[in-house]
C-alpha cells in the first residue's frame, strides 16, 4: 500500500530515506519500497515510525489527518 503522508513526514523533518532507514535498521533501498508503495511495510516498523515522528500509525496510513498522537494509556497492575 502506498502511504503518501510517509515521505511528507520524513520530508517535513528534513530526513533523508537514509535517515529513516538507518533509524529503522533496513536498507535505504528497502525503505524506498515501503515508502512508494512497492512492499507493504511491516507493523513493527510504523510503530517505531509514530514514535519518532511523535503521530499515530492511523495518521501515517491515512486514516486520520489528526497529526497529534493518540494520549497515552496508563497501563495497569
Amino acid at each position: 500500500m502506498y502511504f503518501r503522508k510517509m515521505k511528507d513526514l520524513r520530508e517535513d523533518n528534513d530526513k533523508l530515506q537514509s535517515d529513516i532507514a538507518k533509524l529503522l535498521q533496513i536498507t535505504r533501498q528497502q525503505y524506498s519500497l515501503y515508502e512508494t508503495g512497492k512492499r507493504t511495510i511491516p507493523i513493527d516498523l510504523l510503530i517505531k515510525l509514530a514514535a519518532f515522528y511523535n503521530t499515530s500509525i492511523d495518521y501515517i496510513v491515512g486514516i486520520t489527518n489528526e497529526i497529534k498522537p493518540y494520549p497515552k494509556t496508563k497501563e495497569t497492575k
